[in-house]
């Protein structure tokens, strides 16, 4: 059986047993402060980037790994006697870390399939998880990619931002939407549509949106196989786990987990944010 590694980016979120068990590289995004730039996961915890958010007077830009830093890994798997390796990373339409895997591929001696998974956080696992399952069953790294691929397309992850001032901070709402969004309680729901992050809809209340994401998971029900759920957060972990009890009163059987979102989330979503992710079959 060939050796195999997989490549991802810290968007995925993963925890250390995943790691161990799928036989995974991460390389860290990158947040940069007016104090310098720091190494999600490796420079920075997710408690200590939201207290840095909270005293930042200018909102903090992201930044991908370089270039030079994946060649390196490459050279190091190559070394350490891997045939080929995977390497999935966070959407194109919000990070250049997929096209700099392409660039470095190409340059690379060692064999590298680059996935652009279309999304982040929650699927982003499943596909590694997958993947793993058709190579251990003796498909080809080709196959792999292609049902990788069809995977992007089956793959839900919607957000709801506390409040709209992170998200006019960081450039994406003007300072009248966001002011008018606090005074009228107005809540957004963000859904990745082809690969980029796309405002679905308005309404009133954090209940109604919150409503409208379950009505998508359930209509993925009703059409396909959803046996998983991920509540994900930005240091709203009380909130995220109310809605994981809400989903698992209305849904037995249903396996529901909580996790963070990446920090390079954190960074124009903001603190208090919560969503869902799933994948259909």
């Amino acid at each position: 059986m060939k050796k195999i590694a997989w490549i991802t980016d810290t968007a995925a979120q993963l925890d250390d047993a995943f790691i161990q068990r799928h036989n995974v590289y991460v390389l860290p995004l990158s947040v940069v402060f007016d104090d310098g730039s720091y190494r999600e996961s490796i420079d920075l915890t997710q408690g200590e980037f939201y207290d840095k958010l909270r005293a930042a007077k200018v909102s903090p830009k992201t930044s991908q790994p370089a270039i030079g830093e994946m060649m390196a890994l490459y050279e190091k798997l190559q070394a350490e006697g891997y045939d080929f390796a995977v390497a999935l990373h966070l959407s194109s339409g919000l990070s250049g870390t997929f096209d700099s895997a392409q660039s470095a591929a190409e340059m690379a001696d060692f064999k590298v399939y680059p996935v652009d998974s279309k999304i982040g956080s929650f699927p982003m696992g499943k596909m590694i998880e997958i993947g793993n399952e058709l190579f251990a069953a003796g498909k080809e790294p080709e196959e792999v990619v292609e049902t990788i691929n069809q995977l992007t397309t089956k793959s839900h992850l919607s957000f709801i931002p506390s409040s709209l001032n992170q998200l006019h901070k960081s450039g994406r709402v003007s300072g009248t939407q966001a002011f008018l969004s606090n005074i009228l309680n107005i809540k957004v729901v963000i859904t990745f549509v082809d690969g980029v992050t796309t405002m679905k809809e308005k309404v009133r209340s954090n209940k109604r949106a919150k409503e409208s994401v379950n009505s998508a998971l359930r209509a993925d029900m009703e059409t396909g196989m959803v046996p998983e759920v991920a509540v994900i957060h930005c240091n709203n972990e009380a909130g995220a786990e109310a809605w994981k009890n809400e989903l698992m009163k209305e849904f037995s059987g249903l396996k529901v987990d909580v996790i963070p979102l990446s920090v390079c989330v954190g960074v124009h979503a903001g603190e208090g944010t919560t969503g869902l992710s799933w994948v259909s079959y």
